[in-house]
């Protein structure tokens, strides 16, 4: 890919997704794009990584290739809102927590300590409340230096049936394990036609059992991230592999997403 502008790493502001969209259902992923003080002397702060302070939108062109040739396109808004204050409920500690939104109709709440990034609850528009998380659910976590790992759930976002209503696996699997780590610092990606400097990549790898066909009957199916987190301006670019492999008889297809930022407010 072509290189643009530049963006330079910059020292880091007091303040810090996937989630993959498809032009119709919008999915949301953001590895978080769900889940910091600053981490050790000379790594970035997970605050200029992932900025959480008000009045900030990203916008992600996500394009998904599906192994039965379809192709989706479409983009994602997210939004930085104005801290709010959860009440205390099924576990959730009470008090301030930063708040995100997606255009897919997505509230997310994140808070941030010693540990890293985490997201704590989340809400969908036809949820009256803030449905808290049973756990961390973090999108970037201390100490920033290669191997360190983490664990939360996801789903099995691109993996459909072919003779099923409605298609989507992920319907019949909505706990999918991952274990995250970070796999370098200080690296260099395309997005949107710009190239980011200085940046953290983060690795995610799970699998999922599936039946695939007659032949293969049922299969354990790798399910991989990778993602770019770029000083000043958080996750940048989001690559999701969910494939079989599988000839185009399966029961199965899966499909390879890319995220990429193309417009960033601030």
């Amino acid at each position: 890919m072509a290189s643009g502008p530049t963006h330079t790493p910059r020292a880091a502001p007091s303040q810090p997704e996937a989630a993959p969209c498809r032009k119709r259902e919008r999915p949301v992923l953001l590895a978080l794009a769900a889940a910091a003080a600053l981490a050790a002397c000379g790594e970035p702060a997970s605050s200029d990584l992932f900025p959480l302070e008000p009045g900030r939108s990203w916008t992600y062109r996500v394009t998904t290739d599906y192994e039965d040739s379809s192709r989706e396109q479409g983009t994602l808004v997210l939004r930085s809102l104005p801290r709010d204050t959860l009440a205390a409920q099924d576990g959730l500690e009470p008090g301030s927590a930063w708040h995100r939104r997606s255009d897919s109709g997505i509230d997310y709440w994140l808070r941030q300590d010693a540990s890293g990034i985490y997201r704590v609850a989340s809400k969908s528009d036809v949820e009256a409340e803030p449905r808290p998380d049973k756990t961390r659910r973090y999108v970037l976590k201390t100490p920033y230096a290669a191997g360190t790992q983490w664990q939360a759930d996801t789903a099995p976002y691109l993996f459909r049936r072919r003779a099923e209503f409605p298609p989507e696996v992920r319907h019949g699997h909505p706990g999918l394990p991952m274990l995250y780590r970070i796999a370098a610092l200080d690296q260099s990606v395309a997005a949107g036609g710009t190239t980011y400097i200085g940046c953290l990549k983060v690795e995610g790898r799970g699998q999922i059992k599936l039946f695939v066909d007659g032949v293969s009957g049922q299969r354990d199916l790798p399910v991989l991230t990778r993602e770019w987190y770029c000083p000043g301006a958080g996750l940048v670019r989001l690559e999701r592999d969910e494939l079989t492999g599988a000839p185009a008889t399966s029961f199965v297809y899966g499909g390879r997403l890319v995220m990429e930022l193309v417009e960033l407010e601030s």
